[in-house]
C-alpha cells in the first residue's frame, strides 16, 4: 500500500530529500536520457508530496501555490519509480497532489506542464489541453487545466 507525507521544505529530513532527489535523477535525467538542471532553486518554494512503499519514497511531486507558476496552483516534478509502475499508483500521487492543493491552498483549479504522452493519463483526472505541443528541455509538453 502507498502512504503519502506532505512536507515544505524545512520538514524534509536529508534523507527524505537525499532520496526524493535520487528519484527524479533517476527518472527524469538517467531514465528519459534529459540532462537539465533540476536543482532549479524552487524546492524551497514548493510543498513536496511524498508517496511512500515499504519506507522507500516510490512516488512524487512537488506542488506550488497560484501564482508562483501560473495563475493558478499547479502540479509538477511528477514521478513514479519504475519499480512500481505496474502498480498504476500515478493516479493515486495525482490524487494525493489535488487533495494537497486543495487543503493547503484552498482551490481546485491547477495547471501543469505535462509531459505530451501523459494526455490520456492527466484527462482522467480532470484535466483539459490548454496549449499547443512546446518543447521543455526537448521534451514535448502541453499545458492542461484543471477548474
Amino acid at each position: 500500500m502507498l502512504t503519502f507525507k506532505i512536507k515544505r521544505f524545512n520538514e524534509l529530513s536529508v534523507l527524505e530529500l537525499y532520496n526524493l532527489l535520487q528519484l527524479r535523477s533517476e527518472v527524469f535525467v538517467v531514465e528519459q536520457n534529459c540532462v537539465y538542471q533540476d536543482l532549479d532553486g524552487k524546492d524551497e518554494k514548493a510543498l513536496h508530496v511524498l508517496g511512500f512503499f515499504e519506507n522507500k519514497i516510490v512516488a512524487y511531486t512537488r506542488i506550488f501555490n497560484k501564482g508562483y507558476y501560473f495563475d493558478e496552483a499547479s502540479i509538477g516534478r511528477v514521478v513514479v519509480s519504475s519499480k512500481v509502475r505496474a502498480k498504476k499508483w500515478g493516479h493515486e500521487l495525482i490524487k494525493a497532489s489535488i487533495k494537497a492543493i486543495d487543503d493547503e491552498y484552498k482551490t481546485t483549479a491547477i495547471t501543469i506542464s505535462a509531459q505530451e504522452y501523459l494526455k490520456k493519463f492527466y484527462e482522467t483526472h480532470q484535466f483539459e489541453q490548454t496549449s499547443e505541443l512546446y518543447l521543455e528541455d526537448d521534451i514535448p509538453h502541453i499545458q492542461m487545466k484543471r477548474k
